[in-house]
């Protein structure tokens, strides 16, 4: 082949104008359509039904006897030695003896079409009966609060891995352009938080920028989020671009994926500025608004402007909401701490609910309520006292959905005549976590994360979807 046959003629200045032109022009679209699919779906696997997660973790452990379980053939039984089918319980998991039945002082009534029982304690819960879908056959391995939280949020009862949050965040994305896809809420009844902690809203080995983000309800929503003093927009926005250069040289230099992480934060961070403090203004809120989450209300403001707040932020396309309450650990004066709990977060809780049905966004929410195991049937002995507490009970508890694709007013599963065991329909934790994904249009044994020569999944190596509990 000769020189003149192997290259082709040189095209005509038109002809060049037009190609190059059809490539800028791709490359434009391109650059649009990234940005109007943000951390979108290339990980669904399937329609989703709901769009966002708000994941409400009562941390420490609720009492499903005292709250969802209703057992009122124990009261005859109060006091009396547990019985020989109880026997292999007498153990408790902190170490105390469990030697007597404590029947729950609880009132439970009927409430709604379904005629859904819930405790006198959840006044305004009660409201969501026809709402929500109650699974009374909850159960795990994990007796202890750190292991139970783990395996919970994570899929295993180890620390370094994933949290939900950070899974959904990884597969997902944001809908948000100013906002993160995972933000976390923190409130307690005055102990702190306790438990596993950070690790609960942490990316494990995924790249930070996977991590939940925790807000403050009040003040500065992220401390030092803010400029100091007589830094313009303009001012910090040439900063960023200097750092992310640098960073970016780095990145090149290293292929260090928490390089690129680093340079994906500043620039989120820079769009917060703007995006959290509107955010946080609850002044664009009714005045019947805020009074029905209880935001004016000292005991509930709090939990209140949390679940508020969860509302505003999903309605911004934040893709996961964390709410974490702490601590039901009640292994004594459990009804003065139960009580407390309760007015805490009921009423917020009910709100948040019927506000997201009204709004028409709880038919593309999922709303989940769970702490990470329910409490014993039985009192504890310390050293050689009675409490009139209940210990940490993994074997069955129940938690509640609702929102887009639950079966409303259902209730799913059932336990023995002391709510000690599951006697119908189990759902473990890989089961809800396996239904949470499936709800949002991705196959839980699908979404996997290479680490350390293996593909780790949320759900471990288990787990089913509960379609019975699906609309």
């Amino acid at each position: 082949m000769t020189r003149p046959e192997f290259a082709p003629p040189l095209p005509s200045r038109r002809q060049l104008l037009a190609d190059t032109g059809y490539g800028l022009g791709g490359i434009a679209l391109w650059h649009l359509l990234q940005n109007d699919t943000q951390g979108a779906s290339s990980l669904i696997h399937h329609p989703p039904q709901v769009r966002n997660v708000i994941f409400l973790f009562m941390m420490g452990g609720q009492s499903h006897l005292d709250l969802f379980d209703p057992k009122p053939q124990m009261r005859s039984l109060h006091g009396t030695p547990v019985p020989a089918s109880l026997t292999q319980a007498r153990k408790s998991a902190t170490g105390g003896i469990l030697e007597t039945i404590q029947a729950s002082p609880r009132r439970f009534r009927a409430h709604g079409y379904c005629g859904m029982q819930l405790s006198d304690f959840l006044p305004h819960t009660s409201t969501l009966a026809d709402q929500i879908c109650l699974i009374r056959s909850m159960h795990c391995e994990q007796s202890n609060h750190d292991p139970a939280q783990l395996l919970l949020h994570c899929g295993t009862p180890g620390f370094g891995n994933p949290t939900m949050g950070s899974w959904i965040n990884y597969g997902l994305g944001s809908e948000s352009a100013n906002m993160p896809g995972y933000l976390v809420l923190l409130s307690d009844d005055g102990h702190g938080l306790e438990g596993a902690g950070a690790s609960l809203w942490g990316s494990g080995f995924m790249p930070s920028s996977y991590r939940g983000v925790s807000f403050r309800n009040t003040g500065d929503p992220i401390l030092h989020l803010q400029s100091p003093a007589g830094i313009t927009s303009a001012t910090q926005r040439a900063r960023i671009d200097a750092i992310r250069d640098l960073n970016q040289i780095q990145l090149e230099n290293t292929g260090n994926h928490e390089i690129a992480a680093r340079i994906d934060a500043y620039e989120l961070a820079f769009r917060m500025q703007s995006g959290a403090p509107e955010l946080l203004d609850f002044s664009q809120e009714s005045a019947s608004t805020q009074e029905s989450y209880g935001i004016h209300d000292e005991h509930t403001r709090s939990f209140s402007s949390n679940c508020l707040l969860a509302r505003r932020m999903v309605e911004r396309g934040v893709r996961f909401v964390h709410l974490i309450h702490s601590s039901w650990d009640h292994h004594s004066d459990l009804t003065a701490r139960l009580r407390r709990n309760c007015e805490m977060t009921d009423r917020g809780i009910a709100a948040l609910v019927h506000d997201l049905d009204q709004r028409g966004l709880l038919d593309e929410t999922l709303v989940v309520m769970a702490g990470e195991f329910g409490r014993t049937p039985m009192c504890e002995v310390r050293r050689g006292q009675q409490s009139d507490g209940r210990d940490h009970h993994p074997q069955a508890f129940s938690i509640w959905l609702a929102g887009g694709g639950i079966r409303k007013g259902h209730i799913h599963g059932s336990t023995d005549d002391f709510g000690f065991n599951v006697a119908e329909q189990p759902v473990h934790v890989h089961d809800l976590q396996a239904t949470i994904l499936h709800l949002l249009g991705v196959d839980h044994e699908r979404l996997t994360y290479r680490f350390a020569g293996r593909d780790y999944r949320l759900t471990d190596v288990a787990g089913n979807v509960v379609h019975d509990i699906l609309s």
